[in-house]
């Protein structure tokens, strides 16, 4: 996984926890940064966006265990992850711009 985050103009995940001159020196010492935080959400999403690959996969190649509600659940859930995801992204890249044009 590359610690690139998309759609943020080349913004790196330990360049927000690090901070760009802006919010740097801000973060609580003894809490996990910004950066563990949203590697660990992105590492959540992946794992239940995989979870549901394979319940697809075990359901269509004919897997008797798995069921289509269980296909469909998991789909659900992560389809709702990324989206939750996206919008964090969203709102990070929003607070970034706010506090770079604050600078201006």
């Amino acid at each position: 996984m590359s610690d690139m985050i998309p759609g943020m103009g080349g913004i790196g995940i330990g360049e927000i926890g690090a901070g760009r001159g802006v919010i740097r020196g801000t973060a609580a010492a003894d809490g996990p940064s910004f950066a563990d935080t949203f590697k660990q959400a992105l590492g959540q999403v992946s794992a239940v966006q995989d979870d549901a690959a394979q319940k697809v996969n075990a359901f269509v190649s004919g897997d008797p265990s798995v069921e289509l509600h269980q296909v469909m659940a998991a789909t659900e859930e992560a389809g709702i992850a990324l989206e939750m995801l996206v919008e964090v992204r969203n709102k990070v890249l929003e607070a970034w711009q706010s506090l770079s044009t604050m600078q201006s």
